[in-house]
Order: structure tokens, then sequence, then C-alpha cells
């Protein structure tokens, strides 16, 4: 019963809240761009400079040197902690 009060108190006082600081809506042309464009054009720019190809002298990869082939593969029957399982060793 405690728990069920304690929540009814919150509810009524974050409605209480949320009626007592709304405000009507202003939906009305202030003739400026505001943060609008500005923030377009900084993200336009920052984005592009971000996603510019990175220039390497060396080429894309560079040198590399070709993998050995790996081992063969054994299969054999190993324990894994909880059973004994067939892995390729």
């Amino acid at each position: 019963m405690k728990r069920i009060l304690t929540a009814l108190l919150a509810a009524g006082t974050l409605a209480g809240a949320a009626l007592a600081t709304s405000a009507p809506a202003e939906a009305y042309w202030r003739g400026g761009w505001g943060w609008g464009l500005g923030g377009f054009a900084a993200g336009a720019l920052i984005g592009g400079a971000l996603a510019a190809p990175y220039y390497n002298p060396y080429g894309y990869y560079g040198y590399y040197a070709p993998y050995p082939y790996p081992p063969p593969c054994v299969w054999r029957n190993v324990w894994n902690g909880y059973a004994w399982v067939r892995a390729c060793v």
C-alpha cells in the first residue's frame, strides 16, 4: 500500500509540474536562419574533411609479404573442460 501511495504522489507531482511549466506553442517565422544554417554548414565542412581520402605515398596497400600456408589440420579428441570433443589441432 505504501508503494502505491508513493507512486501516485510522484505521478501527481510530475503532472502538476508539467502543467505549471507548460507554455503555448509559437509557430511563426522570426525572419532568421539562426543556428540551423550555420550548423548545417559546419557539419558539411567537418564531414567533408573527415570523409576526404587519405593520401598514402606508398600506394594503397604498401609492401606486404604473403603469409605461408598454415600447417595441415590433424583431427584429435581434446578435452574442453566439460567433455571430449573432436577438434582440428
